[in-house]
């Protein structure tokens, strides 16, 4: 409590007393002891009214001691269980974890890690894949402000993400690595990196490059092959020395039927080779007819353009043509779809060809579109422009039904500037992006689709959306979510195929360690979404005639199932209602490979300079007292004394404002006994 309120219930205490004498002894006509008492009422009364105006606080502190944290990781990927370390990695855990001067020494947090991070329940080294880098990103996110040094149980054989040896710079925690895996290096061949385009095109040649390498050293040569079903399509000898420990062998292939090909690499295994699971890989190819022409028709140039041809042409199947509105005149018939950026008058002759012949559109427009044009081109465009321009950010749609659209977070996407208002459609519309301000919906479309008359038209009020394809990679470290919505949405109105009921989003093939998604919407016969259908989808191997059947789970606005782990082989599925005769089917390849096996020893280099740019130390499993040993005798982990301060009221109002109507009443019961009033 400071002096300043101590002295102001000093001050309401001589006021309080002052007021009730002046009241009842000063020309008071009471002669009896009585007016004693009712000043004593009448000052109480008084002073806890004003303490309830001053409202005296103090401070109150209470001490606690703090264990530094012990984070305990264990690698639960297939690799660990693959190079034989699964029971000495319980082993170590174990023995952390029962230790008593390391449990009274630290407060023990364990997890485990693949692809992702979690929380240890139990180990069972299932995990497809390993993202070590993305578990220390999370532990230094977690405990920055703590004294947390991190143990991590790993062979160093990442699969995923990348390179983890250098993020411990950015972590601010020792990291001490506990190697799972042998370090003496045997001789070994294989197969490091398989380069090729995943869709290639009827009676072309498509390139191949492999990457082979070699550890050991000796002189030896083996034999590349790749293999097409029973057949070899290509080999070539190679020899590996010691000096010579990597070949890029490239070649192509021809493409000779459309559909999913699959081809094996194959490197003939060295001679009491200890690893042969790496010597070989497998691959396929999508061979299509032709590819989607898109015509990118502008009249200025803007940052907009080369994101929207990179975007589009992620996707190997669709190329870009960036276009004058003139040079699309003469050859508007090879393309099949048409982009349409900030039209103006200039694009009159272009909006007539494309009514006349029934093309699909995708208009986007900005601050030069010519809005009067647009309105008088028959496409059913109805404006309510304004003709000032504000800066509008988008909100998903979440009910939008005409495709599949992933649950992009679109609220960290930078705003797009447009115009006041918004359009609609005489003909049936669906909006994909809402434009709001300040987070506000205005209910004005900034992206939507309509059809009508067999065409398919979007609209995107606003430009800059390179802006959003740059914040994508900044959110993810990756183009993709922001490339897969464009994808969609061009597929979309690219084809021209009549609507189902049931919508499914797949790949038409798989690698082996994948993630086998397969994504479905249902529509009622309105075409309105249905989130209480019963959809399952029957999978079946074509090769062992295996069938099962698994129910398809409603998530973030879609009906989706995980069948990652499934062997390797062709399958046919069908996405059916459960309820009702509406079905879907389709088909998919998985190609054998398992990434995790593709090691022979622990990556103990990598291992090394990530404990050295931490301030840790590398142990191996045998050397796991050792490493109990520092983290016990280390000055930088001791317990920390510390005190949390609360402020709390010197009395509690309810009980003083009892006291208070307490003290008035029994002053009025006395006056009126004895007739004072």
């Amino acid at each position: 409590m400071s002096s300043e309120t101590l002295l102001y219930i000093i001050l309401a205490g001589i006021a309080a007393l002052s007021l009730a004498l002046f009241q009842y002894l000063y020309k008071s006509k009471l002669k009896s002891n009585l007016k004693y008492v009712l000043a004593a009422l009448r000052a109480i009364a008084v002073f806890g009214i004003l303490l309830l105006l001053i409202n005296p606080k103090f401070e109150s502190f209470t001490y606690f001691d703090e264990k530094p944290t012990l984070v305990v990781a264990v690698d639960n990927s297939e690799s660990i269980l693959y190079l034989k370390q699964d029971e000495k990695a319980r082993e170590v855990l174990n023995a952390l974890k029962r230790n008593s001067e390391i449990n009274e020494r630290f407060d023990i947090k364990a997890y485990s890690f693949g692809k992702s991070v979690g929380t240890l329940d139990s180990l069972n080294f299932n995990e497809r894949q390993s993202n070590l880098t993305l578990a220390l990103k999370q532990f230094g996110e977690i405990y920055a402000n703590q004294t947390a040094p991190i143990v991590v149980l790993t062979d160093g054989n990442q699969t995923y993400g990348s390179d983890y040896s250098y993020i411990a710079k950015s972590i601010k925690q020792p990291i001490y690595p506990l190697v799972l895996g042998d370090s003496i290096i045997h001789s070994d061949i294989s197969i490091k990196q398989l380069n090729v385009n995943r869709y290639v095109y009827l009676k072309n040649k498509f390139p191949v490059e492999v990457i082979a390498n070699y550890s050991g050293k000796a002189t030896i040569n083996t034999e590349l092959k790749i293999w097409s079903g029973n057949s070899v399509v290509f080999k070539k000898t190679l020899q590996f020395s010691a000096s010579k420990t990597s070949q890029i062998i490239s070649t192509a292939l021809m493409a000779n039927s459309v559909g999913v090909k699959t081809y094996r690499v194959e490197l003939v295994p060295l001679e009491n080779e200890k690893n042969t699971v790496n010597n070989v890989k497998n691959f396929g190819v999508e061979v299509i007819d032709q590819k989607t022409n898109i015509a990118l028709v502008y009249d200025r140039m803007h940052p907009d353009l080369g994101a929207l041809k990179k975007s589009i042409e992620s996707n190997e199947q669709r190329s870009v043509s960036i276009l004058k509105p003139k040079e699309l005149l003469n050859k508007i018939n090879d393309f099949q779809l048409v982009i349409l950026y900030q039209p103006n008058s200039s694009f009159n002759s272009i909006l007539k060809e494309i009514k006349d012949q029934k093309l699909n559109t995708f208009i986007i427009t900005g601050t030069t579109t010519d809005y009067e044009l647009l309105y008088n081109t028959n496409l059913n465009i109805l404006w309510s422009i304004t003709n000032q321009t504000e800066n509008f950010q988008p909100q998903l749609n979440k009910n939008y039904n005409t495709f599949i659209i992933d649950n992009i977070d679109f609220s960290n996407y930078p705003p797009l500037q447009s115009e006041f208002g918004g359009f609609k459609s005489s003909a049936p519309s669906d909006i994909i992006l809402y434009k709001t301000v300040n987070g506000i919906n205005t209910s004005d479309a900034m992206l939507a689709t309509y059809e009508f008359d067999n065409m398919k038209h979007a609209l995107l009020l606003g430009e800059g959306i390179w802006r959003w394809r740059a914040q994508s990679y900044l959110d993810t470290e990756s183009f993709m979510d922001f490339d897969n919505f464009m994808g969609k949405l061009v597929q979309y109105l690219s084809s021209n195929k009549k609507r189902n009921r049931i919508n499914v989003d797949y790949k038409s093939f798989y690698n082996g360690n994948d993630d086998v998604i397969i994504t479905a919407q249902y529509f009622n016969k309105n075409f309105e979404f249905d989130n209480t259908a019963s959809l399952s989808i029957v999978v079946k191997n074509k090769e062992k005639q295996t069938i099962k059947e698994v129910p398809l789970l409603l998530n973030n606005g879609n009906y989706t199932v995980d069948l990652s782990g499934i062997e390797a082989g062709l399958y046919d599925f069908t996405v059916k209602h459960n309820s009702e005769s509406v079905a879907i089917s389709g088909s998919f390849q998985v190609l054998e490979y398992n990434v995790e096996q593709q090691f022979l020893n622990a990556d103990i280099s990598k291992l090394k300079t990530l404990a050295n740019n931490s301030n840790g130390e590398v142990y191996f499993t045998s050397e796991s007292d050792i490493l109990i040993n520092k983290l016990l005798n280390d000055n930088r982990y001791k317990t920390i004394q510390r005190s949390t301060k609360n402020i709390v009221p010197l009395i509690d109002w309810k009980y003083l404002l009892g006291l208070i109507v307490l003290s008035l009443f029994v002053e009025w019961f006395i006056r009126k006994y004895n007739g004072l009033i």
